[in-house]
């Protein structure tokens, strides 16, 4: 079962997947569609987090009585040994990627998500730092089999990008990249510059999750409360751009929120895409309305503005990547710049249940 430090409760689960087993077996269940339908998700969506522990529980005990079994037959150094010690390194792996994503427990962690960055102040340079960052996602998500979309892209006058908008879908997307949200800052010896001094650049990230309806959570889209304008996809040229004015931005107006979808090759599908980007910009405006109402901060998130950085890359004069609300460093800045962030993304989500914990006891967070 899950160790410690993992907010996954494994016999509470249990005893609801039993509760809605019941449900299941119940005379007129499927009188109501609609109902049987979310009861079945749910079910489906527990079993999903249960099963893959007690597959590794099984798979534990087998190991441990073939080490027992090798042991009394006095054969803890042949070909056999060795092979169960891989398997039991593999097993070491499986349960720590297990416990990682047991501690995603929100109901929107599971849901694909859109990935937006912006380039701070500073031009080409702040734009350059935009597009390597953009580039070290794509590249996380590449390694671990995520599906990417460049939903919305405004590129840099002379280089790199000003804003870019990504969808991300995978297992638990959203819950992986949440805490990427905040400023980020690159220190670095400048390629723009003719007298190499040393500059320092800011972008900002955001995440928001993909909602779909399985999230109750009235967000109050209305025709009076939004403008739909439609203009010509920008980019520098080829067959990837669209020579049609099908490019799509909606005004929100009572949340000043404005998104654009400039991918597809409809307007209407990137006035679709385009709403599905501003529902879950919504849905998380909602989401931060409730946690300060109930003054559960569950998410940190860094204020955006350039005195407040989540994390720093130095590339110059030493190389170092630190993550200024975990205190966590990492040399090696080139391998995380090339999607190695897993070590930011697993110490944020401990981070969290650390401070969850430190709340329950009466403690800081």
């Amino acid at each position: 079962m899950p160790a410690t430090g993992s907010i996954f409760n494994y016999d509470a689960i249990k005893s609801e997947i039993e509760a809605l087993e019941g449900q299941t077996q119940s005379p007129g269940f499927w009188d109501d569609p609609d109902h049987a339908q979310a009861v079945m998700q749910k079910l489906t969506t527990l079993r999903g987090r249960v099963e893959p522990w007690e597959e590794l529980e099984h798979e534990v005990e087998e190991s441990l009585e073939m080490a027992q079994l090798l042991k009394e037959e006095g054969e803890e150094q042949g070909d056999d040994a060795r092979q169960l010690e891989e398997t039991a390194e593999e097993l070491e792996r499986r349960a720590e990627r297990l416990e990682l994503r047991s501690m995603l427990s929100n109901e929107e962690d599971g849901l694909p998500c859109f990935l937006k960055i912006h380039s701070g102040a500073g031009g080409t340079e702040s734009q350059d730092w935009a597009a390597m960052l953009m580039r070290m996602y794509l590249r996380w998500c590449e390694q671990n089999d995520y599906k990417t979309e460049i939903v919305d892209l405004s590129e840099g006058e002379s280089a790199g990008i000003q804003s870019a908008t990504i969808r991300v879908e995978g297992p638990y997307a959203y819950g992986y990249l949440k805490g990427e949200a905040g400023v980020h800052r690159l220190v670095r010896i400048s390629p723009f510059d003719a007298n190499a001094r040393r500059h320092t650049s800011f972008a900002s990230v955001d995440v928001t999750p993909e909602i779909d309806d399985s999230i109750e959570v009235d967000i109050g889209i209305q025709d009076k409360d939004w403008r739909i304008d439609s203009f010509r996809a920008s980019g520098k040229g080829g067959q990837k751009v669209n020579k049609t004015t099908s490019a799509v931005r909606i005004t929100h107006f009572p949340s000043n929120t404005v998104v654009s979808c400039q991918n597809e090759r409809s307007w209407h599908q990137n006035r679709e895409m385009a709403f599905t980007i501003l529902r879950s910009r919504l849905y998380e405006q909602e989401l931060a309305r409730r946690r300060e109402a109930a003054q559960a901060k569950e998410e940190e998130k860094m204020d955006i503005n350039f005195g407040s950085q989540l994390r720093s890359y130095v590339l110059h004069p030493y190389k170092m990547v630190n993550d200024h609300r975990l205190e966590l460093k990492v040399s090696d800045a080139e391998a995380v710049l090339d999607g190695a962030i897993d070590p930011f993304i697993e110490g944020y989500l401990r981070w969290q249940i650390g401070r969850g914990e430190a709340k329950k006891a009466g403690g800081v967070a």
